[in-house]
């Protein structure tokens, strides 16, 4: 039963955190949204239509509550190829991603030349990564390195999932942003699988944030299936950042409940009972709750689920229906081009 909107007002979390009711509202669209990509990116797929697919249901709390930690236009964000909801926050519309999905010429990210999910924009100041694992944490510390001798104010944020602690790569960010007290915020996504590799196969540690006093900074947990426990968290860390107290790493516990990608077996790797313990602990739900309890109706949210279905088919019509790469581009901005220099400069 829903509470008076007076008795859920008076004190309510989001409230505490900094948020407005509307921001809550925005927040579940958002997921809402993720939630909704990610299952025609699969279908599809499985029609034919897009060759390859990777869905991030079961991370919408975590990547949209530490989305909205970010000041946009501001901060820089290095994410990683399941960071869909971190970018539907800083402003990547759906039709842009479905150039990527249907690797199509228009593309913003690379013209239809990468894998989908690369995520990049000057404007969003979404920093180019790849889909190698954990090379985006130097990446993200060089920037962090670059604000601090400029003196410029902003923080960056770096994104991956638990599995991309184990290179070297996240080390050793860690260790030089440490030690220079540099303004980023780690923040991993704990889904418990590498792959098919479990969390237990993967570390020794109960948590990944437990890695964090080996580098001398704060290591904060957040329920990932919570997105304004998730925003909080990163929150903290950010607020860390910005006062020039240095690193934190953020541990989102989350779970994911599509195969690893279109290619994947799940089932050869967990059972269906593991499955349904975490799709009982559903995000979206768990957000359909919370507005609930503040006095939102049941017509918005049929309202916003029309919204969005719409918004997504007219995406699909005109991402598909625009031009695919053309063979002779295959090579643009991977090599120097013969062009002109600029007048007054010596080759």
């Amino acid at each position: 039963m829903a509470v008076s909107a007076k008795k859920a007002k008076a004190g309510a979390r989001h409230e505490r955190l900094g948020l407005a009711l509307e921001d809550v509202k925005t927040m579940y669209r958002q997921m809402l949204l993720m939630r909704l990509v990610g299952e025609r990116m699969m279908q599809l797929n499985r029609m034919g239509r897009v060759a390859f697919s990777a869905a991030s249901d079961g991370h919408e709390a975590a990547e949209v509550g530490a989305g909205w930690a970010i000041q946009r236009g501001k901060d820089w964000c290095v994410p990683y190829y399941r960071d869909l909801g971190v970018a539907i926050v800083l402003g990547l519309s759906t039709v842009d991603e479905f150039r990527g999905v249907f690797a199509k010429a228009t593309d913003p990210t690379s013209g239809g030349r990468q894998l989908l999910n690369q995520f990049s924009s000057v404007e969003n100041r979404i920093l180019s990564g790849s889909v190698n694992i954990a090379t985006q944490f130097p990446h993200a510390v060089g920037l962090a390195l670059a604000a601090k001798i400029k003196k410029e104010d902003h923080i960056v944020f770096v994104f991956g999932g638990e599995a991309a602690t184990s290179p070297g790569d996240w080390h050793e960010s860690m260790n030089f942003a440490s030690v220079h007290k540099l303004p980023v915020v780690f923040v991993i996504e704990n889904n418990l699988l590498a792959i098919s590799t479990t969390f237990e196969q993967q570390m020794a540690v109960k948590n990944v944030a437990d890695r964090a006093a080996a580098y001398a900074m704060p290591g904060l947990i957040a329920d990932g299936m919570d997105v304004l426990d998730s925003f909080e968290k990163v929150k903290e860390a950010a607020a860390r950042a910005r006062a020039g107290r240095g690193p934190s790493l953020v541990e989102l516990k989350c779970y994911r409940y599509l195969p690893h990608t279109s290619d994947d077996d799940d089932s050869k790797y967990r059972s269906k009972e593991t499955l349904a313990y975490w799709r009982a602990r559903d995000p979206i739900d768990k957000g359909r709750a919370y507005l609930t309890e503040q006095g939102v109706s049941a017509v918005w949210f049929d309202e916003v689920r029309a919204s969005v279905v719409a918004e997504i088919e007219q995406a699909i019509d005109q991402a598909e229906s625009e031009p695919d790469p053309r063979p002779e581009d295959a090579a643009r901005h991977v090599y120097a081009e013969d062009r002109p220099l600029p007048r007054g400069t010596r080759a």
